[in-house]
């Protein structure tokens, strides 16, 4: 599967032509400590690339979770809602925050990989 990241350090992997998998990054969950709450997207509305689609906070600070793409939520992560933590303990798995309908692939393959991502990452922290 392909995994793709953004500056803001959500990730997005693709599950078909059709539909991907967001998160945060496991750099965003070091940043931000001890995730204590999510707010999530709600299902069934269409947001355009970098649009604020959430929140996430911790015992740290809060931070805005944007849309890597344009799309349409298609469904939340009820199991971090119920139990935030999951963020810090599988940040690129289980702990993922949203599904969307891709809008534009274009922008997808405009994204970061992951040597680019990691390379990002030295030269900003």
């Amino acid at each position: 599967m392909t995994v793709k990241y953004t500056p803001e350090h959500e990730w997005i992997q693709l599950e078909d032509h059709e539909y991907a998998v967001v998160g945060i990054t496991l750099h965003a969950q070091d940043a931000l400590g001890d995730v204590v709450f999510v707010d999530l997207p709600e299902v069934g509305r269409t947001y355009a690339k970098g649009e604020q689609a959430g929140v996430v906070e911790s015992v740290k600070a809060a931070a805005d979770v944007y849309m890597p793409i344009s799309g349409e939520v298609s469904e939340v992560n009820e199991d971090l809602r119920n139990d935030p933590s999951i963020a810090n303990k599988d940040p690129m798995g289980n702990g993922w925050f949203f599904k969307i309908l891709i809008k534009d692939m274009a922008e997808f393959d405009a994204l970061m990989d992951e040597p680019e991502y990691v390379k990002f990452v030295k030269a900003t922290t």
